[in-house]
């Protein structure tokens, strides 16, 4: 390859050829044909840290669909029916406008998070990467062995060996997928329900069953097939991260300072006296990517910050008498400009932020009340007039939000005059997450009434008499002239 045909980022001679790097798919032969990646299974400090977070992980998604607070599921999100519970606390469709806040303060965390911190999420805490990485490759680990004996294995013709271990692999996959799809669904509609079906049968429930084999199928096919591909084709947050990583982003980088230029190592060298690099081409970072990439081309696409990499370099250094960190999470600007990686004002201003919109979200969901009342007017329905009041009926529906049963009171907070005629207005019990309705009968002294549609205040309060919702609406009275 010559001079012009050769790229040099930074001006510091790191070689990148842009035919087989930026302009081709890691995963991808020239012709199309799909290039199935075989990662050697990592080691290391960073990978014990990850597998310490995921399994964890995995207990929590496992154990939550069975978690309930006060008789409420820990978390339900039941479109069908309606039925939604975040941290056993019931949420109606009066309250999505929480939801949609807390949706976009979820949309800014990401953004403020990724232009800081990079893929972190993707490496460590996605769920794709998660079940596969711990749970999918660690079974085909187990069955098939590590990298070499799984290319050996996928060339050889299909002998019994072979079909025994593929047959094996595949069924497991199988159950777990069936498990994954049963568990999310528990997330919808809650694990009693989940039991029950599964005790009925498909006959008895053949939409049921059928949505399930659709999603068991779903799961099987992107981890027993589609795997990478999921990040580099289908996630969006891959394509966000692209537009929002900068110089001052930490990402997995490779110091391409120290590391050029690469060649290979000889016992007893001194490679700096010889212009050599820190690098000794041994592509034990290529070997264990997951995504099939060269961490050493610079920042890509398809790298999701596993730090699989960083594992495999920093046990090559060690074994060769190098510093570990020739790949590592840094700054563009870290490595560009040698200089050491501070916590610079943007981050932690970023990170301040971040946490004051966890906190604002926190404060919605604390502050929301514990019930909902509403007063209206029925259709068609007018004032009467007796022994010198004036009387409106109104229907009231009460939703209590609250984990316990309520008895609650009416009464008027505006004007001070008006009372309650007719109608259970002092003990009224609401249970607990449901809706209450009836009807009462609210009159004014015929003096107070000075037009024709008034504007009055209705509070709910509970048995201790604190104010737990108010309602504005209106009171109609006879036509008056103003003068």
């Amino acid at each position: 390859m010559s001079e012009t045909e050769k790229q040099y980022r930074g001006g510091q001679g790191q070689v990148v050829d842009a035919e087989t790097f930026r302009d081709s798919v890691s995963t991808m032969e020239q012709s199309g044909k799909r290039k199935w990646v075989f990662p050697r299974k990592p080691s290391g400090k960073f990978t014990n840290y990850r597998m310490l977070v995921g399994y964890f992980l995995l207990i929590v998604f496992f154990a939550v669909p069975f978690i309930t607070i006060n008789g409420n599921p820990f978390f339900l999100f039941n479109v069908l029916d309606r039925q939604f519970f975040i941290l056993g606390q019931p949420f109606y469709v009066q309250d999505f406008f929480i939801l949609a806040l807390g949706t976009i303060t979820g949309m800014i965390f990401v953004i403020l998070f990724t232009v800081v911190f990079g893929r972190i999420f993707c490496g460590w805490v996605c769920p794709q990467t998660i079940f596969m990485e711990m749970v999918f490759r660690k079974i085909e680990y187990l069955i098939e062995g590590d990298r070499n004996k799984q290319i050996r294995l996928d060339k050889q013709e299909w002998n019994s060996e072979k079909i025994m271990k593929r047959a094996l692999k595949w069924s497991i996959y199988i159950v777990i997928s069936l498990v994954i799809s049963h568990l999310m669904f528990m997330y919808i509609v809650g694990y009693r329900e989940v039991f029950r079906i599964m005790q009925e049968g498909p006959i008895e429930n053949p939409t049921n069953f059928l949505v399930m084999v659709v999603f068991t199928t779903a799961f099987y096919l992107v981890f027993a097939w589609f795997r990478e591909q999921v990040c580099t084709m289908v996630c969006p947050y891959g394509r966000l991260q692209g537009v929002l990583i900068d110089k001052q982003t930490i990402n997995v980088y490779y110091d391409f300072k120290r590391g050029e230029n690469r060649a290979s190592y000889r016992k007893g060298e001194d490679r700096k006296a010889e212009g050599k690099g820190d690098c000794i081409d041994c592509h034990q970072c290529v070997v264990v990517c997951p995504t099939g990439i060269d961490i050493r081309d610079g920042q890509q696409l398809e790298c999701i910050n596993c730090t699989a990499c960083i594992d495999a370099c920093d046990d090559v250094m060690v074994k060769v008498g190098l510093p570990p960190g020739l790949i590592r999470y840094a700054t563009e600007q870290e490595i560009e400009d040698e200089i050491p990686f501070k916590f610079s004002s943007r981050m932690k201003a970023y990170s301040v932020l971040l946490l004051l919109l966890v906190g604002f979200l926190g404060f919605l969901l604390y502050s929301r009340g514990d019930m909902e009342a509403k007063f209206i007017k029925p259709s068609g329905s007018s004032y009467f007039i007796r022994d010198g009041e004036i009387s409106n009926i109104y229907n009231y529906t009460f939703l209590n939000k609250a984990n316990k049963d309520q008895l609650v009171s009416i009464k008027i907070i505006e004007p001070v005059n008006g009372v309650i005629t007719s109608g259970n207005s002092t003990k009224i019990l609401l249970k607990k997450d449901q809706m209450t309705k009836g009807s009462v009968n609210i009159a004014f002294p015929l003096k107070d009434i000075t037009a024709s549609k008034q504007n009055i205040t209705i509070g709910v309060y509970d048995r201790d008499g604190k104010l737990l919702d108010s309602f504005k609406t209106y009171f109609e009275g006879p036509f008056k002239l103003q003068f």
